[in-house]
C-alpha cells in the first residue's frame, strides 16, 4: 500500500467536493509529471532535433503534439515494424512503394494548386520548393521501380486507403473542404488564398511522421548487422535534406496561418487530424507476406486464448496519487476550531491538526523510504537478473509498507470521511490519457476471451471503483485495500488486502491459479513503481509507465533489463518466423517502457 507521498509544501484548500467534473484533481504538491529525462519514450522520438522557437510554439508543432496518440498508432502497425525491421517480405515493399508513387503524384499536384492560390512572392516559392523536393523523392521511387522491372498500371492497381488519402489531399487543395461555411466561401482571390494554408495543414502532419519514421529506424540500425534491405528508404527520409524540407513545411504552415480566423484555424486542425487518421490507414492497408509481432492479440482465438491484463491504479492510472486524493478530502471536510462536533458521529480531528499530522507523516513516509530502497541495493550491480534474490530484497520493503501503514491507521487521519464525498472525488478524478479507452477497448470487443484485474495499494477500493465506473468500466476487477464504515462514515481503520510488493504478487498468482479453464493464457502487466516489479516480471509481459527513479535503480541493480517497447518490438520481429511460438513469457528480466497509454493500446490492439 505504498503512500508515495510527496508533500513538499502546505496543502491548498480547495473545494474537492464541488469541482466540476472538468477541473482536476490535482493539488500541486502530489503532482507529478511525465517528461522525466529518465524516461525511455516515444515522446523523444517525436521531438525533432531541427526545431527552432518558431515550431516549437507554431500551429503545426501544436497539432503534432495534440495527436501524437495518432502517430504512435501508425508507427505501430504490422507494416511499419517489419519495415524496421527489415524482414519485411520484398513484395510487401514492392506493393507500398507502387501505392507511394500514386500519393507522391497527388503530393505534387496539391502543392502546384496551393502554390496558384498563394498571393504572397514569399509563399509561393516556398510551396514551389516543397514542390520540387516531393520530384525529388518521385525520381527515388521510379528508380527503384524501373529496377525491379515494375508496372505499375498493370500490377499494382491503386488500392482503397491510397485512393481517399489522394481525394482528400486533392480536394483540400481544390478548396472543397468540410467545415467551411457555405458554397462559394472560396470564391473570390482574398478567399482562395486560405487554400494554400488549408493544403499545408493536409500535408505537415505526413512529412513530419516521414522524417520521424526515418530518424528513428536510423537509431534501430545495428552496427553488427549486414546493410538494411531497405537502407535506402531509412538513407532519404532520415536525411538532413529530408528533416529540412519537412521543418519549411511546417514554417510555411506556420506563416500561411498567421492572418486566419480561430474558425479558420480549427479547420485546418480538422484537415491535419484526417490525414493523420489516412495515414494510419496507409499504413494498415498494405499487404503482408509474413507473421508480424503486432498486434499482441492478432490470432487471438477466444475458445483457446485467455488474455489477462493486470494494471496498478496510483499514477499508472491516475494523474495524482489516491492517497494525496483522500487526505486532501480529510482535511477539506475536517471540523474546524470553532466547530462543535455532534455527539452521535465519529469524532474528527481538528482540520488544522489533521493537516499538521498529515504533513509530518508523509515527511517520515519519504525519508525513511528512500532509506529502505537503499538498504535493499546490493552494494554491486548483479550480471544477472537475480529474481530470488530481488524477492527477498522487496520483503523488505514489504515490511516497511506495513509499518508505515500502521501509523496512518493509528494516526486517525483517515477517520470520519464520507463514503459519498469518496466516490464524488472518485468519478472526478482524472485518469491517464488513453488509460479509459483501452480498458474499454478490452471489455467491450466481443472477439477477445479477457479479463481486466486492477492490483494496488489504494487504502479505499471504493475510490478506484467510482473512478471507472464513471467511464462505464464496471467490469474491471479491482484488489485494493478497503475503508472500514459505520454507516457510510470511514471509521480510520483499513481491511489490509494489497499493501505491499509481496501482497501484489501473491494476488497476481492467486487470479492466475483461480483461472478454471484449460485454455493458452497470455498475461501482461502494467506498472510504475517499486511496488509492481515482481508482478511486471512474472507477467509473460511486463510494461513500465512512467520514469520512476526508483523504479529503475531497483530494477537496474537486480539485473533487470529496460528496453523501449518500440525497439523491442522491432528486435522481436527480426527474430520472428513463421511457425514461432509466442516469443513472450515471464521472468526473462526484461521489461519494456513506454511513456503512453497510446503505445500500450497500439502494441496490445492495434489500431
Amino acid at each position: 500500500m505504498r503512500m508515495r507521498w510527496f508533500l513538499r509544501s502546505p496543502i491548498i484548500k480547495t473545494s474537492l467536493l464541488n469541482l466540476s467534473p472538468s477541473i482536476s484533481l490535482r493539488p500541486h504538491w502530489a503532482r507529478r509529471t511525465f517528461t522525466s529525462s529518465s524516461r525511455s519514450s516515444m515522446a523523444a522520438i517525436h521531438n525533432h532535433s531541427n526545431s527552432n522557437s518558431n515550431s516549437e510554439t507554431g500551429l503545426a508543432r501544436r497539432f503534432w503534439i495534440k495527436f501524437t496518440r495518432e502517430s504512435i498508432f501508425a508507427m505501430y502497425t504490422p507494416f511499419v515494424i517489419a519495415l524496421a525491421s527489415g524482414n519485411l517480405h520484398i513484395d510487401s515493399f514492392h506493393r507500398y512503394i507502387a501505392q507511394d508513387v500514386h500519393f507522391l503524384r497527388a503530393f505534387a499536384q496539391a502543392y502546384e494548386l496551393a502554390e496558384e492560390c498563394a498571393d504572397d512572392d514569399d509563399a509561393k516559392l516556398g510551396i514551389c520548393e516543397l514542390r520540387k523536393a516531393v520530384l525529388e523523392e518521385l525520381k527515388m521511387h521510379n528508380s527503384l521501380v524501373q529496377e525491379w522491372g515494375l508496372d505499375l498500371a498493370k500490377e499494382h492497381g491503386i488500392n482503397s486507403a491510397t485512393v481517399k488519402y489522394t481525394e482528400f489531399l486533392l480536394a483540400t487543395a481544390s478548396g472543397k473542404i468540410e467545415g467551411l461555411k457555405g458554397p462559394g466561401k472560396l470564391a473570390t482571390p482574398f478567399e482562395k488564398t486560405k487554400i494554400a494554408a488549408y493544403t499545408l495543414g493536409a500535408m505537415t502532419p505526413c512529412m513530419r511522421l516521414y522524417a520521424v519514421l526515418g530518424k528513428k529506424f536510423q537509431e534501430l540500425l545495428d552496427s553488427n548487422e549486414s546493410t538494411h534491405p531497405y537502407n535506402k528508404w531509412i538513407d532519404n527520409y532520415s536525411s538532413d535534406g529530408f528533416q529540412a524540407t519537412t521543418l519549411q513545411t511546417e514554417d510555411l504552415l506556420d506563416k500561411l496561418s498567421v492572418s486566419l480566423t480561430g474558425e479558420e484555424l480549427d479547420v485546418i486542425e480538422k484537415l491535419y487530424y484526417q490525414a493523420m487518421k489516412l495515414e494510419i490507414d496507409f499504413f494498415s492497408a498494405q499487404p503482408l507476406f509474413q507473421p508480424t509481432i503486432v498486434p499482441l492479440t492478432k490470432g487471438h482465438k477466444p475458445a483457446e486464448d485467455h488474455l489477462i491484463v493486470f494494471s496498478d491504479f496510483d499514477l499508472t492510472c491516475t494523474v495524482v496519487d489516491s492517497s494525496a486524493i483522500l487526505a486532501e478530502i480529510a482535511i477539506v471536510t475536517a471540523p474546524k476550531s470553532d466547530q462543535n462536533q455532534p455527539e452521535d458521529q465519529i469524532v474528527r480531528m481538528l482540520s488544522s491538526d489533521l493537516r499538521n499530522t498529515w504533513g509530518f507523516l508523509s515527511k517520515q513516509y519519504t525519508e525513511e523510504y528512500e532509506q529502505c530502497i537503499e538498504s535493499i541495493m546490493p552494494s554491486d550491480r548483479l550480471n544477472n537478473f537475480d529474481y530470488k534474490e530481488l524477492s527477498m530484497a522487496l520483503e523488505q520493503l514489504s515490511k516497511f509498507e506495513n509499518t508505515a501503514n500502521n501509523r496512518v491507521i493509528e494516526s486517525g487521519v483517515l477517520k470520519g470521511i464520507s463514503l459519498e464525498d469518496i466516490k464524488r472525488a472518485g468519478e472526478r478524478l482524472i485518469l491517464q490519457d488513453g488509460c479509459t479507452n483501452f480498458f474499454q477497448s478490452i471489455v467491450k470487443n466481443e472477439n477477445l476471451n479477457s479479463n481486466v484485474h486492477v492490483l494496488s495499494y489504494c487504502w479505499c477500493g471504493d475510490l478506484i471503483r467510482s473512478a471507472f465506473s464513471s467511464a462505464d468500466l464496471n467490469e474491471l476487477n479491482v484488489h485494493a485495500n478497503e475503508f472500514t464504515y459505520e454507516g457510510s462514515v470511514s471509521t480510520g481503520e483499513i481491511v489490509k488486502k494489497v499493501e505491499s510488493p509481496i501482497d501484489k504478487v501473491e494476488a497476481f498468482r492467486n487470479i492466475l491459479k483461480n483461472c478454471n479453464d484449460d485454455k493458452k493464457k497470455l498475461t501482461v502487466y502494467i506498472g510504475d513503481s517499486v511496488g509492481d516489479l515482481l508482478c511486471l516480471l512474472e507477467a509473460d509481459v511486463g510494461i513500465v509507465i512512467g520514469s520512476s527513479s526508483s523504479l529503475r535503480s531497483v530494477g537496474t541493480q537486480f539485473g533487470i533489463s529496460f528496453v523501449p517497447l518500440y525497439s523491442g518490438l522491432v528486435k522481436k520481429q527480426k527474430e520472428y518466423v513463421e511457425g514461432s511460438t509466442s516469443n513472450w513469457k515471464g521472468l526473462s528480466g526484461i521489461l519494456y517502457t513506454v511513456s503512453s497509454w497510446a503505445e500500450v493500446h497500439a502494441f496490445i490492439l492495434g489500431c
